[in-house]
């Protein structure tokens, strides 16, 4: 297992004065959460390098594909009982699923996947609905239909969709617990291609905002944060990674740095140059 040794820390509360900064916690369906990091737990190497990158990621969230754990896919026998449940909130997600009809069945597989593993009141569900198999992009029609569907059967749907703010409004209104905007397609690292429409969703929604997929550097991670997304979900960057475990602290420190820097308020951008020093009481020769 890789170890990470003096990785430095993000704890803002010991050196930066409250009445400067103060968060709340990442809120989901009435659930809090402290790091603003999910994972996931697919293109890992093995077992144990995901237990050491998501111990490195300090993450409290982990997707876990329903299909690929039920029939116990390549890389996902005993991943169940790999993670510690009751540290870990599992968000069981519909990977695989075509149709909003597929969707609803797995989804309602991994409520009690959830149950099993000891997790009774987790109605989480990732929504994922993938029919086009080349470019893995969310399909927003049977997207909707199915979280209309889920939300009426008590979930907290958090679906993947591309960033488009008029569905993502639509799927507010509909009570999903978040909006989860792709970047960029999913595993391609090709970071934020879609910055501008998510600072519109981001500006327009009352529900958390989470940017999912694409995202292939801390700096991503970072950016993301500063458009003011409540939290990212990384995977591919993570588990692909030369060191996967370096990767998960390096993005965690990623995201926490781009929700301080969100907080803490940029400068406008300036068309014009601004002198740091003042141009008053300059020595000259005479």
């Amino acid at each position: 297992m890789t170890q990470i040794s003096n990785a430095p820390t993000l704890a803002a509360q010991d050196w930066i004065p409250t009445d400067l900064v103060s968060d709340l916690p990442l809120t989901i369906a009435g659930r809090t959460f402290r790091s603003r990091l999910m994972t996931g737990t697919g293109k890992y190497r093995s077992i144990e390098q995901m237990q050491a990158c998501i111990a490195a990621s300090d993450c409290e969230i982990v997707t876990v594909a329903v299909r690929r754990v039920q029939t116990q896919a390549p890389g996902h026998e005993g991943l169940a009982e790999a993670i510690d449940w009751s540290k870990i909130w599992m968000l069981p997600n519909t990977a695989g699923c075509q149709t909003a009809d597929e969707a609803i069945r797995v989804a309602r597989l991994g409520r009690e996947m959830a149950k099993l593993l000891g997790q009774e009141d987790n109605n989480f569900v990732k929504l994922e609905v993938i029919p086009d198999l080349k470019y893995l992009l969310p399909d927003p029609i049977e997207t909707l239909r199915a979280a209309e569907q889920l939300v009426k059967e008590g979930f907290a749907v958090l679906p993947y969709i591309n960033a488009d703010p008029l569905l993502a409004k639509h799927l507010e209104e509909a009570g999903c617990a978040t909006v989860m905007p792709l970047g960029s397609p999913i595993g391609s690292g090709q970071g934020l291609k879609n910055a501008a429409n998510i600072q519109i969703i981001v500006e327009n929604a009352k529900v958390p905002v989470v940017v999912d997929a694409g995202i292939g550097t801390p700096s991503e991670a970072t950016q993301a944060m500063e458009l003011g997304a409540s939290a990212v979900l990384i995977n591919t960057a993570i588990a692909q990674a030369q060191n996967p475990a370096a990767m998960a602290r390096a993005m965690a420190l990623g995201t926490a740095a781009g929700r301080l820097g969100y907080l803490a308020g940029r400068i406008p951008v300036k068309g014009l140059a601004s002198a740091s020093s003042p141009l008053t009481g300059l020595v000259t020769s005479s």
